[in-house]
């Protein structure tokens, strides 16, 4: 499920919260539970820090590490399960006046899933695994492969998840000639293509039908990433999703990360262009159908507000409270809400409009 306008803002606001505390020494505590990870051994090793921090010489210090680690303890213990995403906990004495006691706790549980596990003191909350998740806008695929291996991989945000992997059994050039030669390039080239037919399975396993997949990106060192494309193999409703095909010196996870190096470009007009199709759509509509759209913060949110609406267009220039307003109302009637930034024009238009549109369901007199 895709993370809401308000999801994204009420993390944001609590991120914001956390990065304002300092502690005087290393006694702000961050504990990150990844994934599908035992609570009981993470409190287990909290309760074993907890007795190693009765060591710390200083008498605030220690008073304030052991008191923010007892209170994520008894936090914890109200956790039944590790949630389906992982969590990411933060504790410590946050008062004003040194000397005095204010220890407070929060959890998160994240929007994608957590992949790390961290228990860190520090003078600060250990926020940047959560701040890259409020860049998370959309999920694109990922393959990197030349004639010996492939990869396959999701990319959520900056966080590559691997999903799966391949080795092929094309031999090695040789320098036989004659008939040996013709035989020895036909047995090469059926080993490629078994190959390709087995990183194109893995990529329809691995994307077709996926929610929220924006595109795919493939890359790779030579022309073998060419092959696999144009090699017919890959199904069409993957392949229609390929957005990009970059060179590059590396396979593997150093190649993953060098296809996410170069894709910067591709992926940030992805993104505007999703916003300007949306926009499109609202500026085709007033024009040809002017009853089935409405603009300005006040007559949208009577349309929302008798279910009328079906998608919601928000300037990212709107305040927060105003753009979660609106946000709960849209989840009340199952209507699409899309954020739109002002780098397009589209965008500075909507702006100027009042900052809010939408496109509605049926005509409303409001």
């Amino acid at each position: 499920m895709a993370i809401t306008a308000k999801e994204k803002r009420d993390l944001k606001i609590t991120l914001k919260e956390l990065g304002t505390y300092r502690g005087r020494h290393t006694e702000l505590v961050t504990v990150y539970v990844p994934q599908g990870y035992d609570m009981n051994k993470i409190i287990n090793h909290i309760s074993q820090e907890q007795g190693t921090a009765t060591n710390i010489k200083s008498t605030s210090t220690r008073k304030n590490v052991v008191d923010a680690l007892e209170k994520m303890l008894q936090h914890l213990k109200l956790f039944t399960k590790t949630p389906e995403n992982g969590l990411a906990v933060f504790s410590g004495n946050v008062a004003e006046r040194e000397g005095q006691s204010d220890v407070k706790v929060w959890s998160i549980e994240p929007p994608v899933p957590l992949n790390i596990r961290i228990y860190r003191c520090d003078k600060e909350f250990v926020l940047d695994p959560l701040l890259d998740m409020l860049e998370t806008k959309e999920v694109y695929g990922l393959v990197v492969m030349d004639r010996r291996e492939g990869q396959i991989a999701m990319l959520k945000g900056k966080s590559i998840i691997p999903i799966s992997e391949a080795s092929s059994n094309v031999p090695g050039k040789t320098k036989a000639g004659g008939q040996s030669a013709a035989r020895y390039m036909r047995i090469r080239e059926d080993a490629a293509k078994d190959f390709y037919k087995k990183i194109a399975e893995l990529m329809k396993e691995a994307y077709l039908g996926k929610d929220g997949l924006k595109g795919i990106i493939v890359g790779g060192p030579g022309p073998t990433k060419y092959e696999l494309v144009e090699s017919g193999y890959i199904t069409n409703d993957v392949k229609k999703k390929i957005i990009a095909i970059k060179d590059l010196s590396y396979t593997g996870p150093f190649g993953l990360q060098e296809l996410l190096d170069k894709s910067q470009d591709v992926l940030a007009s992805e993104e505007l262009a999703h916003e300007k199709k949306a926009m499109l759509e609202f500026f085709e509509t007033l024009a040809k159908t002017p009853e089935l759209v409405g603009y300005g913060e006040e007559e949208v949110m009577k349309q929302l507000q008798v279910g009328a609406v079906a998608t919601l267009l928000l300037s990212e220039s709107l305040g927060d409270k105003q753009i979660d307003k609106f946000d709960e109302e849209a989840q009340k009637v199952g209507t699409t809400v899309k954020i739109i930034s002002t780098e397009t024009r589209e965008g500075v238009q909507l702006r100027d409009l009042g900052k809010v549109g939408a496109i509605l369901r049926y005509p409303v007199q409001v």
